[in-house]
């Protein structure tokens, strides 16, 4: 299975969250691969604490590949290679955990027909190898999401599952901007069926993930004064109806990861020793980021938009 990790600004929360997802997903059995095509900023290897590559690597990255200045990219064993002390032990029964990474200093390039066909050459020999890969894309509308867009519209690789997920903050701002990213002109749908996919197959591919969501009635927040708790409580009374008035509402949500405090300090990996030995981050966090990784292969959760 495919999956594209989009959203239409910075600061979502998609790397981090995707590279949990991806986690899970090993950490229950999948050989799970991660492809930082986050081009301007590829730092996926920090949240899985590769030392030394924080910034993507030096040679041989995915932009060097798709570019033609190499034949194959890096891959990094992450169980391998990680510094994370609860990773360096790779668990009983886990899958693979691998990373594809950026270049250094790379940044965003315009894509041709080659770019594209290596794009998919890349895709396919992933797929063949792996139960989940996990495409982490730039922000916006980007030339990644274009490529990704054009490649699996091109037979064989149309016929293989790809999933989309669009991050999101719990604001105003954000909301409407993962709704336009998806529904607006040249957004997801938009350019994808200029590229020859099929209208509701890609809509029924899309799933929302909310970041960073503050519960207004979670132990967090119970030292709040009452006129606080009221106003947030009206704030986030509103965003669902402006969510479900953008179509980004609850019935088209995979999940929603709630408001976490380790996260708002370092992009990392929540594990279970985070909850239960150190307990410096909230086990609703963990209980979230389990679910969405689990439903993510689970039919029941996709369909028509």
């Amino acid at each position: 299975m495919l999956v594209f990790a989009a959203s239409d600004k910075g600061g979502t929360g998609r790397s981090v969250t995707s590279a949990n997802l991806a986690y899970q997903r090993a950490l229950h059995g999948d050989d799970v691969a991660y492809v930082d095509f986050d081009f301007g900023s590829p730092t996926a290897a920090a949240v899985f604490d590769i030392p030394k590559v924080d910034n993507g690597v030096r040679d041989h990255g995915l932009h060097s590949y798709l570019d033609g200045g190499t034949l194959e990219p890096v891959r990094i064993d992450i169980w391998r290679q990680t510094q994370h002390p609860v990773l360096r032990n790779r668990p009983n029964g886990s899958g693979r955990l691998v990373l594809l990474p950026g270049d250094t200093s790379g940044g965003e390039f315009a894509t041709d027909a080659d770019t594209t066909r290596r794009c998919a050459d890349l895709l396919l020999r992933l797929h063949s190898e792996f139960d989940v890969i996990l495409v982490d894309l730039s922000a916006g509308r980007s030339y990644a999401m274009d490529m990704v867009l054009e490649a699996t519209a091109q037979p064989p690789i149309s016929d293989i599952t790809a999933r989309w997920l669009i991050f999101h903050r719990w604001t105003r701002q954000h909301v409407g901007a993962a709704s336009d990213l998806v529904f607006k002109s040249n957004g997801i749908l938009d350019a994808g069926t200029a590229r020859g996919h099929d209208l509701d197959q890609l809509r029924a591919a899309v799933r929302f993930v909310r970041a960073a969501v503050p519960d207004p009635e979670s132990p967090l927040w119970s030292q709040v004064t009452s006129a606080q708790a009221t106003w947030m409580q009206k704030c986030d009374d509103m965003l669902r109806a402006l969510a479900a008035e953008c179509q980004v509402g609850d019935s088209v949500v995979l999940g929603t990861v709630p408001l976490e405090p380790v996260l708002q300090w370092r992009e990392q990996l929540i594990t279970e020793e985070d909850v239960i030995s150190s307990q410096i981050a909230n086990k609703e966090t963990l209980d979230a980021l389990e679910e969405i990784a689990r439903r993510l292969t689970d039919d029941a959760y996709w369909g028509r938009l």
